[in-house]
């Protein structure tokens, strides 16, 4: 229901059209009946925004005119194959695999994507700020809603999981993001705290790790 009251928007409606192939400004205005000004305007927020990119040009009667497509980022986003495919991968490790193969998988996982992501934390920071730099990347990169609280040790917590659909029933999905919160922040020890009920919910317990 959210995802259709999102696409009932103007925007939204631009944005199902493109899914079918890249337009320009007169032809969304033509099929969706709207003001040429009106779409430009929206499409110049939408581009602004990262939601659509240009994709051309094409011949007019006049003059050629700018073709709009849909970024590579938001139809990812659109696609309703990611959820469902990936519940079957894990359900499928979980079943051929032993638990301890499994959780050093989702581990390996967790540290491969931190390598992947445009870290903003610095080591030579504080651990309190490089606990609040990868808060605040959770947040920017992955779409999670975390802050940092201090209760004798830094917990990052979240209002929400970006990955409720598998941790609710996958526990080890969260050391996975343990793995990742860890590689991130560095030199600490990293535990998760997740709550994994009806609504789960990040958690992630730092300290500093003990000198050798």
């Amino acid at each position: 229901m959210l995802r259709k009251h999102l696409l009932d928007s103007a925007r939204g409606r631009i944005v199902t059209l493109l899914q079918h192939g890249g337009l320009t400004v007169d032809e969304v205005a033509s099929r969706l009946e709207l003001t040429p000004n009106g779409v430009r305007a929206h499409l110049t927020a939408m581009e602004r925004d990262g939601v659509v990119r240009r994709a051309g040009r094409r011949r007019g009667t006049t003059r050629p005119s700018s073709v709009f497509a849909l970024t590579a980022e938001v139809q990812q986003i659109l696609s309703g194959a990611y959820v469902p495919f990936l519940i079957q991968l894990v359900q499928l490790f979980e079943r051929e695999w032993p638990d301890a193969d499994v959780n050093r998988f989702m581990r390996k996982t967790g540290k491969n994507l931190a390598a992947e992501v445009r870290s903003t934390v610095r080591p030579t920071e504080s651990l309190r700020s490089r606990v609040k730099a990868a808060s605040d990347l959770l947040n920017d990169q992955l779409g999670a809603v975390t802050h940092v609280e201090e209760n004798g040790h830094l917990i990052i917590r979240g209002a929400t999981c970006p990955l409720a659909a598998l941790t609710g029933t996958h526990p080890a999905i969260c050391l996975a993001m343990e793995s990742f919160v860890g590689e991130l922040i560095g030199n600490a020890v990293v535990r998760e705290c997740c709550e994994r009920g009806e609504r789960p919910r990040c958690c992630f317990e730092v300290s500093a790790r003990a000198p050798r």
